[in-house]
């Protein structure tokens, strides 16, 4: 018995050394990062939760898509709005007992530059845990990691998230004939962005 739990939990380890190194290539038809605005107006702290406010958890997932998705660059444009719904940041548990999870759940859209319109019919909600590499099985999230660690973990799930989301939809980022390329400034970007979730509060 001991010896089938230590190799499930090699399994375990293995398989989250693979997810954690595999980004896959960034290929996503003509989709480049627009405006990436995150908002976290009247967001929800689940039960047992270590405390967090909306513009921490705003600037947190609002980088992490930056990271994930700013290293696309086809000759679209394409604008981000998200809408934070709801965060657990694990407290610590009891080893062995219980052992409280952290989740962060958001509603994305998805605008395309060159037409003003959005993509998707409705707001897409993401719900997503700290991911099978930073799971801590028999002790928890909440002892084996503070609440920024836990908080970069979740962002960064949810960013691989809309990732995974988008690449289900490449019909969207096809282009068209004759799209010229829009010249952009991320800098300006961000801080147009930065604007936009300060006036929000």
């Amino acid at each position: 018995m001991i010896r089938r739990v230590a190799a499930g939990l090699c399994l375990m380890l293995l398989s989250a050394c693979a997810s954690a190194t595999d980004d896959g290539p960034a290929e996503l038809g003509d989709f480049r990062l627009g405006y990436n605005i995150v908002q976290a107006n009247d967001v929800q702290t689940g039960p047992f939760s270590r405390p967090a406010d909306g513009a921490e958890l705003s600037a947190a997932l609002s980088r992490a898509i930056e990271a994930r998705l700013g290293r696309y660059d086809g000759d679209g444009l394409y604008h981000i709005g998200v809408a934070i719904g709801a965060y657990v940041l694990a407290q610590p548990g009891v080893p062995l007992i219980y052992t409280p999870k952290s989740v962060l759940m958001f509603d994305i859209n998805i605008y395309d530059n060159a037409t003003g319109t959005r993509l998707n019919d409705a707001p897409h909600r993401i719900q997503v845990f700290e991911g099978l590499e930073n799971i801590a099985p028999l002790i928890g999230s909440g002892i084996a990691r503070d609440r920024e660690a836990q908080l970069a973990n979740l962002t960064t799930q949810g960013a691989r998230a809309v990732e995974r989301w988008l690449k289900e939809h490449p019909d969207w980022f096809e282009g068209g004939p004759g799209r010229a390329r829009v010249d952009i400034d991320r800098e300006t970007l961000r801080r147009i962005g930065s604007d936009a979730i300060a006036a929000a509060r």
